[in-house]
Order: C-alpha cells, then structure tokens, then sequence
C-alpha cells in the first residue's frame, strides 16, 4: 500500500459527504494510521461514528481541536508525540464565513466577518503547519489544505470566502518556501463544488453544482473520492518533488473561459 507505516492527522471530518471525510477513506486504504480531529460535542458523536468503517483499523486517535485555540493545538500535538512519536503528513479542511457575508455585495462584508473568515479559513493552516513542524522528523512530511477555485474568480454568493481561499493558496506558496529546507511539502487541493454540508449554505449552490458538472470537461460534477486520492498522492512519495502547488480536481472546469452549456 502507498501510505503503509505512514501516519497523519486530519482537520475537518464532518459527516460523510464531507471532503475529509473523502481523504481519510483514501488515506486508509493506501495504509495510513490517522488521527481524525472534531471540533464540539455534535461534530464529536459524527467522527466517532465514522471512524471504526474505515479499513485497516486506520484510526488511531480522535480528539477535539479548535484551530483557533492555542491550548487545543498544543494538547492535541502532546497527544500525538505520545501515540505517534512523528508526523509524515497533515490534512486541513477547516472554513467558515458568516452566512450574512456570503450574500450580496462583497463590499458591504463587515469587519468582524472578514477577520473571522480569514482567521478561520486560511490563518488556521498557517497554525496547523507551525504545530506539525516538530513532529515531521521522519525525513519530512506533507501539508494538504483545500481551496475552491472562487479564491481565484468571482463566484456569485462566495464572497468573503473566496478572499480567504485566495489568502489560504498564497499561505501555501510561502509555507512551501519556509519548511522545503526540511523536507516538508506543502500543497493545496481546489476541489469543484461537492455536495458538502458547509456548500449547502451558499445561496444558490444547487444550481452551481449542476451546471458545474454538465459544462466541465470531464461532464461530471466533483466526488469526495476523487478528492481523496488526489490527497493520498500529494503526501505520498510519488509527490515527493511537488510543492508549493495548487492541483485542481474539478473535472477540467477550471481551463474553461466562459463556461456554457454544452450543445450537443
């Protein structure tokens, strides 16, 4: 298996539509011991659920981690020094943005909501990187976060979010720059539009997501699969000279100028 003796830690495992959630059954197939973090009592009983169906008994520890809290990242990193010993890879899948700010005009986002949604969305990879950077003494180690291309243009009702998509992606390139001299790869994934809890929220999602997987290339909308297996190769050794990196895994939509419906 490609990630056979590998171990890893996972932010953002929801439910089972989730994209993390997509990784870590990826991830455990390939043979990775993983960690899957939640962040309150509902998100909890979901982790807890979920973990015990993935194969190869992958999970080994699930604890709670705020992103936004020091004292959580500081115990959870404890934990893993103990369970673990090293890191070889870490995958983030945390965002949010107040639901008032992810509709109408961008210009009218507040200033609470803009520091929450950047915090939140992009500072915390920044936060998880820091945290892991000690325990990747095992040649090096990956980082994987997730991004959508409305970091890159204007999505209708993505607003404040797209900024820190656009933030998190740039996170990534400098990251790459500050821990390549340890063998430690940092890359980001931006996945098209998959039918996730979070995405649900987005005025107008539904037909977005249709339209997305009638004009793509490929002629079919994003799966939470699909993102998995790109994220099992970006933290496995067939990636090791890959870095500072932005992989779309969106059915080719992203090469398109103008996208229309197709005519045939």
């Amino acid at each position: 298996m490609l990630l056979a003796g590998k171990k890893g830690l996972i932010y953002g495992v929801r439910n089972e539509r989730s994209i993390a959630w997509g990784c870590a059954q990826s991830l455990a197939r390939e043979g990775a011991s993983l960690a899957l973090t939640f962040l309150g009592e509902r998100e909890e009983k979901d982790v807890r659920k979920l973990a015990p169906t993935l194969p190869n008994d992958a999970v080994k520890v699930i604890a709670q981690c705020d992103l936004t809290n020091e004292e959580h990242i500081a115990a959870l990193h404890q934990q893993l020094r103990a369970d673990f010993g090293t890191l070889d890879f870490v995958v983030h899948a945390v965002a949010f943005a107040k639901k008032e700010d992810l509709s109408g005009r961008y210009v009218e986002t507040s200033a609470d909501g803009f520091a929450l949604a950047l915090n939140v969305s992009a500072y915390t990879f920044v936060a998880a990187a820091r945290a892991a950077e000690p325990l990747m003494t095992n040649g090096g180690g990956a980082l994987v976060t997730l991004s959508y291309i409305g970091g890159e243009r204007v999505v209708p009702n993505y607003n404040v979010a797209g900024i820190s998509k656009a933030a998190l992606e740039s996170s990534v390139r400098y990251l790459a720059n500050d821990l390549g001299p340890q063998n430690i790869r940092v890359n980001a994934i931006s996945a098209g539009p998959t039918m996730t809890l979070s995405a649900r929220g987005i005025t107008g999602f539904t037909d977005m997501y249709k339209v997305h997987g009638q004009v793509s290339p490929l002629r079919h909308s994003t799966t939470i699969d699909e993102v998995g297996d790109a994220c099992a190769f970006l933290v496995s050794p067939w990636a090791r000279g890959v870095t500072g990196e932005v992989l779309y895994v969106d059915s080719g939509y992203h090469i398109l100028g103008f996208p229309t419906m197709p005519t045939e």
